[in-house]
């Protein structure tokens, strides 16, 4: 991308440009950046170690609040058994995401860790900025020496879970409890000066305004100059089943059109993920031709956007298939987007 796009004209464009004559733009760059026309994906799984959070999130249908019959923390065992499953299915990645869990110290993050890289070769790509300044305060230390001995574990690096959309007129409607945008970014920033990079996300469908999802994307950009410690973009769309919120999800073209926009806007970040998860199978196999250039994961388990409704199954083949009828070639990659391997 030869100029970059302001914030004010991607709002203009955001507003006002067709879904079609944005994603051919989109589209565009993702061919100038990534030329070899593949398209990636990781195989990992999520595993949910507690439910219980005091976050208490309003759009959220997964938590319990401390004390609740249905509150659960994984032990050890359960855990082994889950990650032996994902090696012996050729996963590359843990995802660990859980509450605000207030029985969990640092030490039950150590152990753990320690446990899995003992007995697993496997990355960990694990705990939103929440769960870091939630473990950090329940310490009382700073948030990059809670990062410092996570990292000396075992942890590999932090998903982007918990940004929603970095403006806090909306975080205080959606989950007042949650941490604001600027301990969002601020753990972010630690995270890439201790050299754990991360990916950004990005939660749509709130009722957010287009200004307000251009100020979250302004902030990514702004700290991806600073410390180019993002490796990827995520959009998801907000699943309103069984929660607080409630609501009607956003249409495939809104999603789509503020996809593209990502892609036309991010001249620093590398990767832009599209949503099989959210969106499902047809409009994630769309976002390849509005800017996407990976399709994220596997997943073989997840159970945050399921407690909302929202449950779309994905196997390799499918996922091989997916890819290759948009003319594009399939390559699984690990955590860091290295290719593992390429499919004809």
């Amino acid at each position: 991308m030869n100029k970059i796009l302001t914030t004010e004209k991607a709002l203009e464009m955001l507003s006002t440009k067709d879904v079609l004559e944005l994603g051919q733009a989109a589209n565009k760059v993702r061919q100038e950046m990534h030329p070899d026309n593949l398209v990636t994906f990781v195989i990992d799984r999520n595993i949910n170690y507690t439910n219980i959070c005091t976050s208490e999130c309003r759009f959220c249908a997964f938590f319990r609040a401390e004390g609740h019959p249905d509150g659960y923390t994984l032990s050890k065992e359960i855990i082994f058994e889950k990650l032996k499953e994902t090696i012996e299915a050729g996963g590359t990645q843990v995802m660990l995401q859980g509450g605000l869990n207030p029985a969990l110290g640092l030490e039950y993050y150590i152990d753990l860790l320690t446990f899995i890289k003992k007995n697993f070769n496997i990355v960990i790509h694990s705990f939103s900025p929440a769960e870091i300044l939630h473990i950090a305060k329940k310490e009382g230390i700073s948030v990059t020496e809670t990062l410092v001995r996570l990292k000396a574990a075992g942890l590999d690096s932090l998903p982007g879970g918990g940004a929603e959309i970095l403006v806090d007129e909306v975080r205080q409607r959606v989950s007042p409890k949650k941490i604001s945008a600027s301990d969002w970014l601020m753990v972010m920033e630690a995270a890439h000066q201790v050299g754990l990079e991360t990916t950004a996300t990005m939660v749509i469908g709130m009722g957010e305004t287009y200004a307000q999802r251009m100020e979250h994307m302004e902030k990514v950009r702004t700290l991806q100059e600073k410390t180019g410690g993002f490796r990827a973009f995520i959009i998801w769309s907000f699943q309103p089943g069984n929660t607080q919120m409630g609501g009607e999800k956003i249409s495939a073209w809104d999603y789509l059109k503020t996809l593209s926009i990502a892609r036309l806007y991010f001249h620093n970040i590398k990767h832009i993920q599209g949503s099989w998860v959210t969106q499902g199978q047809n409009i994630g196999q769309l976002t390849l031709a509005f800017g996407a250039n990976d399709l994220g994961s596997i997943m073989l388990e997840e159970n945050v956007v399921k407690a909302a409704g929202t449950s779309h199954q994905m196997t390799i083949d499918k996922m091989l298939n997916l890819i290759r009828e948009t003319g594009k070639k399939p390559a699984q990659r690990d955590t860091q987007y290295n290719i593992i391997k390429t499919f004809a």
